[in-house]
């Protein structure tokens, strides 16, 4: 038990004194860079399936 709370106690001290935040303004580019990366990327994944559902199906009718 004595291990358990020398670890909450020494992370506590941690998490006070050697922790750095963010400034507010890096966290909206980063949370922007991340919404734009995922559309990007949702739009890439939509165009392939779409490509690839009209040829599976242009190829199935030819049978």
């Amino acid at each position: 038990m004595d291990k358990f709370i020398s670890f909450l106690k020494d992370s506590w001290e941690e998490f006070q004194h050697n922790v750095t935040w963010p400034k507010f303004s890096e966290l909206q580019a980063s949370s922007t860079l991340v919404l734009v990366a995922s559309l990007v990327f949702a739009l890439v994944v939509g165009l392939i399936d779409f490509l690839f559902e009209n040829a599976l199906n242009a190829f199935y009718q030819s049978f």
